[in-house]
């Protein structure tokens, strides 16, 4: 007779709520947990998790979305945590003014194993002082605005998810499930975290980053109006001469002179924005027609394919003909 082998305690993975969350802050990473519970659940010896959704009150709280889940209440500092997973939502900046609720973040997260956030969580978890000094991201739309509120962060806008340390960070709303996989990964191994990924007809870990998915974000208006104009000749026509003598001339000003006025009034060099400008474009086209790399790319600016291909691994982190393939409109 076979001896029946004991089943680990559960990790205990503990989801915050709070009213005005992203619901799939919170719902995908709960069913990538119980998906990964399923998938060891006839392992002996295996380990699994034990999720749960948690709000400072308790009962029913209410998403963004409308959309209404049940909570239990905060549990007591005798709860054993592996996982504290903080979501977002616009719901977050009034969450992170709660006394109660960051407090109990606060005191709770070092008793924890990890912590990981997802989309806007970041702001709780910064407002409970878990992230200063660590590198982080968050939603793209949102990175510099936490930047600005905590400075001692180092905010990337571009991973879908970071790890440091115990911290875990990810982008927006569906990231968390990018995080959620990457987690069960750590844990239980390749095998179980992508037979969990393909349950959920996902990749286990994503090409590129979340910069390929950004609206376009240009960057201030100068104040000077020649400055500005030179911004509205790139901008105008992406294609076209903007080495930096050509735009210096533009300006009436010296090249010297020239870089130093533009990085301190837009943020980048000319450069950079030049190539700013020509990627959007590039993806504008990428979207919208059906031309060929080379021919995207002479109009662009960047003069041969493998330029623009250059452009897009190191700005996008994935290559042109992928992005179109992902982004196309078709008419």
């Amino acid at each position: 007779m076979t001896a029946l082998v004991p089943r680990l305690a559960h990790r205990r993975v503990v989801i915050v709520g709070f009213a005005g969350m992203q619901s799939l802050d919170a719902v995908g990473p709960f069913e990538v947990f119980a998906g990964a519970e399923q998938a060891v659940d006839r392992t002996p010896g295996a380990r699994g998790y034990s999720v749960s959704l948690v709000s400072v009150h308790g009962g029913q709280v209410r998403c963004e979305s409308g959309l209404e889940l049940a909570s239990a209440p905060l549990p007591g500092s005798d709860v054993e945590i592996d996982t504290l997973v903080l979501p977002g939502g616009w719901g977050v900046f009034d969450a992170r003014d709660d006394r109660v609720l960051i407090e109990w973040i606060a005191a709770t997260a070092p008793r924890c194993r990890r912590v990981a956030t997802v989309c806007t969580g970041a702001f709780l978890a910064a407002q409970a002082g878990l992230l200063d000094g660590r590198r982080v991201t968050t939603h793209w739309a949102r990175a510099d605005r936490l930047q600005q509120e905590f400075p001692a962060l180092r905010v990337d806008p571009d991973p879908i998810y970071v790890r440091d340390g115990d911290v875990w960070t990810s982008a927006g709303v569906t990231a968390g499930i990018d995080l959620a996989l990457a987690l069960v990964e750590d844990d239980l191994g390749v095998e179980v975290a992508q037979t969990v990924a393909r349950w959920l007809v996902m990749f286990l870990r994503r090409p590129g980053g979340q910069t390929q998915f950004a609206a376009p974000v240009w960057a201030p208006r100068a104040e000077r109006s020649t400055v500005r104009a030179v911004q509205a000749l790139v901008e105008a026509a992406p294609g076209g001469d903007h080495r930096l003598p050509v735009l210096a001339a533009a300006a009436a000003m010296s090249v010297r002179h020239f870089s130093r006025v533009f990085a301190d009034e837009v943020g980048e060099t000319p450069g950079r924005y030049v190539e700013r400008v020509r990627l959007e474009a590039a993806r504008h086209h990428l979207e919208t027609t059906a031309d060929t790399l080379d021919a995207i790319a002479a109009r662009c600016g960047f003069g041969t394919a493998e330029t623009l291909r250059r452009c897009f691994q190191r700005r996008l982190g994935v290559a042109p003909d992928a992005y179109r393939r992902r982004f196309r409109v078709v008419a």
